[in-house]
């Protein structure tokens, strides 16, 4: 006896419903009428999800305006897309924030004059695929060379929390930088005022109270005559603080043209953001994110093969 056939799929009909808009109306509205026995939730849900079309293209705005003669029509069936990420991965995310890896070469977001893909603008879209009116709000950045672990709210309340407690809330912020030449002092702090000059370069001013006071400590990991493998603790987060702190103790970050470096030894920038731990804005939990080293960074201190 062959039982086996019995559990064989049925051929599947397709779940997808079509209707004809009779009179002007707004889409979630008319979804709730056609789809009854659905609660709002689920409609919204089936939305944001990207299984309405109106005349063939998708739509996820509620308010979308019908008017007659349109057909809608609702996949139940269409996978939602998720847009692609591109130069990022998201380690971490919850209601209030999204933590990420972001590699060397994606901005974290646009000046006004540029118009290209960004870490900020592929979060937006990631978390409006599951809700419409989601939004991504900035607490901190890395320079477009920098990779590494950095973090987005999820809501403005969130965002001024963490900037107003930043110093407090941020336990560990932590990079590896890859310099040129050897680094004699195992340890170090530099500190100095931080500003901008005219041609928006960073530079350091030894006048105390001359510009933003800025804090970096670092301690030699790897070295040899050519290069030095860094960990640097940020006690204060300036713009291009580490790339201009590097300059000034002499050893600039391998590929940092702007601020010295003749070396493009690894060809980028010899920066990553390795660790982010904090105190998480609503839930008061110490989070801790660490990413690996770059591989890139690890190579000039491989033995060459005799």
């Amino acid at each position: 006896m062959q039982h086996h056939k019995k559990n064989s799929p049925k051929t599947k009909r397709p779940n997808i419903s079509q209707y004809t808009v009779k009179e002007p109306a707004e889409l979630l509205p008319f979804l709730l009428h056609k789809q009854s026995n659905l609660g709002r939730n689920a409609v919204k849900s089936i939305l944001a999800r990207g299984q309405v079309s109106v005349n063939g293209r998708v739509v996820t705005e509620y308010n979308c305006p019908l008017v007659p003669g349109q057909t809608v029509t609702i996949n139940k069936d269409k996978v939602a897309e998720e847009p692609q990420l591109v130069g990022l991965t998201i380690l971490h995310e919850d209601e209030d924030i999204i933590v990420i890896q972001k590699d060397a070469g994606l901005l974290s977001i646009a000046s006004p004059q540029e118009n290209e893909i960004t870490a900020y603008r592929q979060l937006t879209s990631h978390v409006r695929s599951k809700d419409p009116k989601g939004r991504i709000f900035v607490v901190h950045r890395l320079d477009r060379d920098t990779s590494g672990v950095m973090m987005f709210a999820k809501s403005e309340k969130v965002q001024q929390l963490l900037q107003n407690s930043w110093q407090e809330s941020v336990k560990d912020r932590s990079y590896v930088a890859l310099v040129e030449g050897q680094v004699k002092k195992p340890e170090g702090t530099i500190s100095s005022w931080l500003k901008e000059s005219s041609t928006l370069k960073m530079y350091s001013s030894s006048r105390p109270n001359d510009g933003q006071h800025a804090v970096t400590h670092y301690k030699v990991m790897q070295s040899n005559k050519n290069f030095s493998l860094l960990e640097v603790h940020l006690e204060t987060g300036r713009k291009n603080q580490i790339r201009v702190h590097m300059q000034d103790l002499g050893h600039p970050i391998v590929g940092d043209k702007k601020y010295g470096s003749r070396s493009k030894a690894i060809h980028r920038l010899g920066l990553h953001a390795r660790v982010l731990a904090f105190v998480h804005p609503t839930t008061g939990q110490l989070l801790r994110f660490e990413s690996t080293i770059p591989k890139s960074f690890l190579n000039p201190f491989r033995q060459s093969p005799s």
